[in-house]
């Protein structure tokens, strides 16, 4: 699953250009573009914003896990995710808000999957943020419960997924 996708994405000024997108893995150096991703994303603003406020990906937690990158053209960033493997989970994954419909999402969840497969995981639980559901449940996640609101960081309550990665 490491073959290159090229996908038409808006380059500077909108304006509309091919670009190859790889999936990498990611260094501690990778640790503050990861950051200004989760603070910034659109996904959550409004009484969402709380939640990423003070959120640091921090070097460490990307030492520790599978973290893999999504970048374009001139390692541009494109998405994220963070694989935990014990217990198997599918801790964060983002898309960039310029690159929100471009495949780079399936893409994630694909190279996610082989990882976990590769790991010897059979099943990856997701927490997943409540707007996000609906494309989890689009990549093949099946809906196992809910997650309770645990104030004062999170004030909702969020839908819990599983990917079956055999």
């Amino acid at each position: 699953m490491n073959e290159p996708l090229t996908v038409t994405a808006r380059g500077p000024g909108g304006r509309r250009c091919r670009e190859v997108v790889r999936i990498v893995r990611a260094t501690a150096r990778d640790a503050g573009r990861l950051t200004r991703m989760v603070r910034g994303s659109r996904a959550y603003e409004g009484h969402y914003a709380a939640m990423v406020a003070g959120y640091r990906v921090g070097p460490d937690y990307i030492e520790s896990h599978e973290v893999h990158l999504a970048v374009g053209d001139e390692g541009r960033l494109l998405g994220f995710y963070a694989l935990v493997l014990s217990p198997p989970e599918l801790d964060l994954m983002f898309v960039a808000d310029h690159a929100q419909g471009l495949g780079i999402g399936r893409l994630l969840i694909a190279h996610m999957k082989d990882r976990a497969r590769a790991a010897g995981v059979r099943s990856v639980r997701v927490v997943s943020h409540p707007p996000a559901e609906g494309f989890y449940l689009s990549v093949g996640a099946r809906r196992a419960g809910t997650v309770p609101a645990a104030p004062p960081a999170v004030l909702w309550d969020r839908p819990e997924l599983l990917f079956t990665v055999e």
